[in-house]
């Protein structure tokens, strides 16, 4: 489930330099650097554009903050004409698409199941009662407390660095955290355990990028297309059309994967088709349900919300709500 680095390919470039706009984190500016390098070395000249956004400089849960906490500034800042591109981790992203920009390219997806760090090497199981784990996710504190194996989890805010960090001081004894990050900043080797969906789903659109621009800049549009995935646009048009038919944001406990697999018809011919898997759980853990489809990649967006009505039936609407209030209250616990 590796990506490998995003390309240009068979694309018209324009000579002006391209102004990415970033956010200024080590995992953002690394992300935002894998699209820049991409555009040079197809002949687009582009640099990075810091910008600041609310969820840099503000501390608490993100669910409190708000939705799209992460790329406001940024789409503002291309809507004022100060960036051409912006460059977002697909997961921050709300689900209403502004009419005035465009997701003119998905790149390649990393690895998007979440991983665990844990002090002395542990996995997962090998963790004892009581051990603190630190996630501020309402997805991620969901599904380890339905594993029932009486983990106390702990509030975690900060880059990834910060997050380390406290499994090293000793402040925690794990923490679960996105593969995909710790992959592109080069440290995979923190990883003790990589959680398969089997354990916990991840969140949609976790570990893929999106590379949004002005809408009404078709050359711009036709340049970024070169760094389109087919494979990862049809995943992540699944999960996100999952998390709409739901009504729900990026910080509910709410997960979802697909995935283009390869199948064999009657015939013992090779096909595509996406496989589509969600769930959505009780915060503090005493439910959990779970749904799934396949069928074509050309029905992304349909076989998404089959999923979510099927979680739906199964009463996902009862456990978002009583995360809701959960998270409105006094604490994360």
């Amino acid at each position: 489930m590796n990506a490998s680095a995003p390309s240009v390919t068979g694309t018209e470039t324009t000579r002006r330099t391209l102004r990415i706009g970033t956010r200024g984190s080590l995992l953002a500016t690394t992300q935002s650097g894998m699209i820049r390098d991409a555009l040079i070395a197809a002949g687009q000249p582009a640099e990075l554009v810091i910008i600041t956004t609310k969820g840099d400089v503000t501390a608490g849960p993100v669910q409190r903050i708000g939705v799209g906490v992460f790329v406001a500034e940024l789409r503002e800042a291309l809507l004022a004409g100060d960036v051409d591109v912006a460059v977002h981790s697909y997961k921050d992203l709300p689900t209403a698409q502004p009419d005035d920009l465009v997701i003119a390219a998905v790149p390649p997806r990393e690895d998007p199941r979440d991983a665990l760090v844990a002090r002395d090497g542990m996995v997962l199981g090998e963790l004892p009662p009581g051990s603190r784990v630190g996630t501020s996710a309402p997805r991620r504190r969901a599904q380890l407390r339905a594993l029932g194996l009486g983990l106390d989890i702990q509030p975690l805010r900060g880059n990834i660095d910060t997050r380390l960090g406290k499994v090293a001081s000793g402040e925690l004894d794990a923490i679960v955290i996105a593969r995909a990050g710790l992959s592109r900043i080069g440290r995979l080797d923190a990883i003790t355990e990589t959680l398969e969906p089997v354990q916990m789903l991840p969140a949609p659109s976790q570990g893929a990028l999106a590379v949004e621009c002005r809408a009404d800049d078709p050359e711009l549009i036709a340049v970024l297309a070169g760094l389109e995935d087919a494979a990862t646009r049809a995943a992540v048009v699944a999960e996100r059309a999952l998390l709409a038919e739901l009504e729900a944001g990026c910080t509910a406990p709410v997960g979802a994967i697909a995935e283009v697999v390869e199948s064999l018809d009657d015939d013992g011919r090779i096909f595509d088709e996406l496989s589509v898997r969600g769930c959505a759980a009780a915060v503090d853990g005493s439910d959990s349900i779970r749904a799934s489809a396949v069928g074509s990649p050309d029905r992304a967006e349909e076989l998404g919300r089959a999923v979510a009505r099927e979680l739906l039936e199964l009463g996902a609407r009862d456990l978002m709500t009583a995360a809701e209030a959960e998270d409105k209250g006094g604490g994360d616990d």
